[in-house]
C-alpha cells in the first residue's frame, strides 16, 4: 500500500530561509521560513508534501501541517522516496535492531521520535505489550497499518495507544486511551531492569507507565548505594530507590506527590523481597524536603528527579529558580562524604544552566560539593544531532565534601 500517490503537494523556502538547515540534517521547517500561499495552506495537515529551496530544488519529503508553528517535518530526503508500509517497516526495523543489540531482554523504549527517524512517535516495550503514543497527525491517520507493522517487526502480541500526551493538542488531536490489540491488561506489569523489578502501569500511570530513560542514571546511583541510607525524592515508581534496594542498600525512602506511584513502588520492591527495607512518603516534595531536615533527617545517596520545570523558553529563568530550591533542600540531608544526585528533564534548560543552579543550591545551603558523574538517557533515547529537545535529560552527581 502506498499512502500518498505522486505528485506530492509541495512547500517552498523563502528566499531568505537558510536552506542548508534541511540539507544538513536538521528535521523541521518553521512557518515562519515557508512561502504560505492558498496553494500551501490548502494543504491538509498530516499530508505527505515534497519541500524544495526557493530556487525550486528538492529538500525533503515529510510531513505538512502548514498552520503550525511547526509546518513541515521530514521523513525522507530523497525526492523519489516512497513513504509506505516498507517505508515505515524498515525504518521500525532498523529501531528494534539497535535495541535487541544492546538489550538481553525486551524492556526498553522502541521509538524515540526524531531520534529514530519517525517524528512524533514514541513506542515504550514492556515484555509482549507496546505503549505507543502517536503525537502527531500522519499517525493518527495510519494507526492501524503502524500497529501491524509494529506487532509484526517485534512479535508482541499487545498494543496500547496512549493518547494522552500535550503534544496531540498541538495538533488538534483528542485524547485517547486505549487497547488496541491483545489480551486485555487488567494489572501492573513487571518489569526487570538493572536488578530491581518495577511495576509499570500500562493503561493508567504516567505518560507510557515507565521511564526508561533514567535506566544508566538508575544504575551509577545503584554503584554508591551498597550499605547506603538512600532518599529518592519525585520517586514517581521507585526508580532510583529501588535500584539501589537492589545493589544492597540499608534503607530507601521514595517521596512522591502520588500515592498510586508510591503504592506500585512498594508492590516493586515486595516482588524484590526488599519490603523491610522500603518506606514511602506521599506529599509535597519541597515541603517534605523540610520537614526531614527539621527532623534532622541524613542520608549517604539522595536523589531528586523532579518533573520538567522548564519545559519551555518562557518557562526557563522560574524553571532554574525550582532547580536551585531542589539543590538548596536536598543538601542539608546528605551526610559527611554522601552523595547528592539531582536530574532535569527539562529541554529548555541545557547542561550548563542547570549545573549552574544545582552548584547555587548547594552553595546556599553550605555545602561545598565536588562533580563526580555526568548522565544522560540510554542508548534507547538516541539523540537527533540537529535536535536540542531529543537531548533533554541531564543528571549530575556531587560529592558532598566532609
Amino acid at each position: 500500500m502506498t499512502y500518498d500517490a505522486p505528485p506530492l503537494p509541495v512547500l517552498r523556502l523563502r528566499p531568505k530561509a537558510d536552506a542548508r538547515a534541511i540539507r544538513f540534517g536538521h528535521p523541521w521547517a518553521w512557518s515562519d521560513d515557508l512561502v504560505l500561499d492558498r496553494r500551501a495552506r490548502s494543504i491538509a495537515p498530516g499530508s505527505l508534501a515534497l519541500l524544495e529551496d526557493a530556487e525550486r530544488n528538492p529538500l525533503a519529503i515529510g510531513i505538512a501541517t502548514p498552520e503550525a508553528k511547526i509546518a513541515f517535518r521530514v521523513l525522507d530526503r530523497r525526492a523519489d522516496a516512497v513513504i509506505d508500509d516498507a517505508w515505515l517497516r524498515a525504518k521500525i526495523t532498523a529501531a528494534h535492531d539497535l535495541r535487541s543489540a544492546i538489550y538481553e531482554a525486551p524492556y526498553y523504549r522502541l521509538i524515540h521520535a526524531e531520534g529514530d527517524g519517525l517524528p512524533g512517535l514514541i513506542a515504550d516495550r514492556f515484555g509482549d505489550c507496546l505503549v505507543i503514543q502517536p503525537n502527531a497527525i500522519w499517525l493518527e491517520d495510519r494507526l492501524i497499518d503502524l500497529c501491524a507493522i509494529l506487532q509484526e517487526v517485534t512479535g508482541a502480541s499487545c498494543v496500547i495507544k496512549n493518547g494522552t500526551s500535550r503534544a496531540r493538542a498541538a495538533e488538534n488531536l483528542p485524547e485517547d486511551m486505549a487497547q488496541l490489540t491483545g489480551p486485555a491488561i487488567t494489572a501492573p506489569l513487571p518489569v526487570p531492569m538493572n536488578g530491581a523489578i518495577y511495576m509499570a502501569d500500562v493503561m493508567g500511570g504516567q505518560k507510557t507507565g515507565l521511564f526508561y530513560d533514567q535506566r544508566p542514571n538508575h544504575a551509577f546511583a545503584a554503584t554508591l548505594a551498597k550499605g547506603a541510607r538512600v532518599l529518592d525524592v519525585f520517586s514517581h515508581v521507585g526508580g532510583f530507590a529501588l535500584a539501589a534496594l537492589a545493589a544492597g542498600a540499608q534503607s530507601a525512602l521514595s517521596v512522591d506527590a502520588s500515592q498510586a506511584a508510591l503504592d506500585l513502588a512498594s508492590q516493586g520492591a515486595r516482588e524484590m523481597g526488599a519490603e523491610a527495607r522500603f518506606a514511602t512518603r506521599q506529599g509535597d516534595a519541597f515541603a517534605t524536603l523540610e520537614a526531614l531536615d527539621d527532623e534532622g533527617a541524613q542520608f549517604d545517596l539522595v536523589v531528586a528527579d523532579p518533573p520538567a520545570f522548564a519545559p519551555s523558553k518562557p518557562a526557563l529563568e522560574k524553571g532554574l529558580r525550582a532547580y536551585e530550591r531542589v539543590a538548596r533542600l536536598s543538601a542539608p540531608l546528605v551526610d559527611e562524604g554522601g552523595v547528592l544526585i539531582l536530574c532535569s528533564c527539562s529541554h529548555a534548560a541545557d547542561l550548563e544552566k542547570f549545573r549552574a543552579a544545582c552548584l547555587r543550591g548547594i552553595g546556599r545551603a553550605g555545602r561545598e560539593a565536588r562533580l563526580i558523574y555526568t548522565g544522560f538517557a540510554g542508548p534507547d533515547h538516541p539523540q537527533h544531532p540537529s535536535l536540542t529537545a531529543t537531548g533533554y535529560l541531564k543528571v549530575l552527581a556531587f560529592r558532598l565534601m566532609p
